[in-house]
């Protein structure tokens, strides 16, 4: 059933986002982890999908994933997990949740990269270090 939702959906969808020279259109719709415009990351879809978010006190990440037995209840079907305990504990509890729950393990990888990076972006930007240059007298 997903095949025959992708083809319906692939080329025209209101979350395409189509540029100049580039082959592969991105897409910009929710629980999709890589941005790309392709039948294994759509979060449309597929019964089960992951997405990796931003928290609102940028302390952590929260993941979406769909519960694949409400998958023709929208509101219903969306569950969201916030994990801020640490940014090595919480991979770790991301790929626990991808691998043992056999919830999307082709994912697994690429939620991973996604969940590092929101991670990294929450991080200070290192202080410049300013020179300072000696008048001559």
């Amino acid at each position: 059933m997903s095949h025959l939702n992708w083809m319906i959906i692939r080329d025209n969808n209101a979350f395409l986002l189509k540029k100049r020279n580039i082959s592969k259109p991105f897409s910009t719709e929710s629980n999709n982890l890589t941005n790309l415009s392709s039948y294994r990351y759509s979060g449309l879809v597929h019964r089960k999908s992951v997405g990796i978010v931003d928290t609102a006190d940028k302390k952590g990440f929260t993941v979406v994933y769909k519960k694949a037995k409400a998958v023709n209840k929208p509101a219903k079907a969306t569950v969201k997990s916030t994990m801020k305990a640490g940014a090595r504990r919480s991979l770790y509890k991301l790929k626990t949740l991808l691998r043992k729950n056999k919830y999307r393990v082709d994912l697994t990888k690429a939620a991973l990269r996604r969940a590092s990076a929101v991670l990294r972006s929450q991080k200070p930007l290192p202080a410049k270090k300013t020179r300072t240059t000696k008048k001559a007298d």
